[in-house]
């Protein structure tokens, strides 16, 4: 399969500012293209990365960006910026799948505990009492149904502090709220559990996208409840206990307004998705 993502963002600084930037493509470190000259591709490039570039422009001008590597292949890009417009231009095409990041021991603990967004000890009562006889493949799908069919998907409808808890009362959210939701009842169940950002293929409206993975059978697997894009094509961006762990952009100094934002992700193909099969994010 090859996919094809890109984004262009813009924001106001009203001063100087650090931007960590979390929006390129996952991969593991091999694979690592960004920052290299041109022509001086990994050994593991030709097969995964196939093309990539990011850019990040001020007044005219590009400004310097140190790349740092998060856990399980996320990519961080940092730059300083002054106030005025920031312009942020992204591409990659992935020919194929990627890795997947290695699982250690310490991930089966760090992702089975509550996080600020994810309250699985307050959910623990309603997931025992919802889905508490369920293990494995039928445990995931029966998730992914049951918080599909108790929430809306309502643009603009949580604040940015919601967690798992206020979704579930308000009955709406967007993908986040829906990972979310998915994490905390999985981990109150004692299931390993967390967020990731990713790009969608055949997702409307385009835009980033967010979704749970779940550790079940000795593997990790892709749960989103929202079914608004194939889980096979999707393309990993950052992967943590939630959303303060994989949010597009952090930033520390100046007031930063989001001005503008495109994101775009397509595949040569577009398979049929079933909410009751195992899916694996590469």
């Amino acid at each position: 399969m090859k996919r094809t993502a890109s984004a262009r963002l813009e924001f106001d600084v009203d001063g100087p500012a650090e931007f960590v930037l979390s929006i390129a493509a996952s991969r593991d470190y091999a694979a690592t293209t960004l920052g290299r000259p041109a022509g001086t591709a990994g050994p593991a490039d030709s097969a995964r990365i196939t093309e990539e570039a990011l850019v990040v422009t001020q007044h005219g001008a590009p400004l310097v960006v140190r790349e740092l590597h998060d856990h399980h292949g996320t990519l961080l890009h940092l730059c300083d910026v002054g106030a005025g417009r920031v312009t942020v231009n992204y591409r990659v095409v992935v020919d194929g799948r990627l890795d997947e990041p290695p699982v250690d021991e310490l991930d089966l603990v760090r992702y089975r505990r509550p996080s600020r967004y994810c309250e699985s000890d307050t959910l623990s009562p309603t997931a025992r009492a919802e889905f508490g006889s369920l293990e494995g493949r039928e445990l995931l799908a029966a998730v992914a149904t049951w918080v599909g069919s108790h929430l809306a998907y309502v643009p603009g409808a949580s604040a940015p502090t919601d967690g798992a808890v206020q979704t579930l009362l308000d009955r709406q959210g967007v993908c986040r709220d829906y990972a979310h939701l998915v994490i905390a009842l999985l981990r109150g169940l004692d299931v390993p559990a967390r967020l990731v950002s990713v790009y969608a293929p055949g997702l409307s409206p385009m835009d980033f996208h967010a979704v749970a993975e779940a550790y079940v059978d000795g593997a990790w697997h892709v749960v989103d409840a929202t079914g608004l894009a194939p889980r096979q094509t999707l393309l990993r961006i950052a992967t943590g206990r939630d959303a303060s762990d994989t949010a597009f952009l952090s930033s520390h100094g100046g007031r930063v307004t989001v001005a503008g934002m495109q994101v775009g992700a397509v595949a040569d193909e577009l398979p049929r998705d079933d909410v009751s099969t195992f899916v694996s994010l590469g």
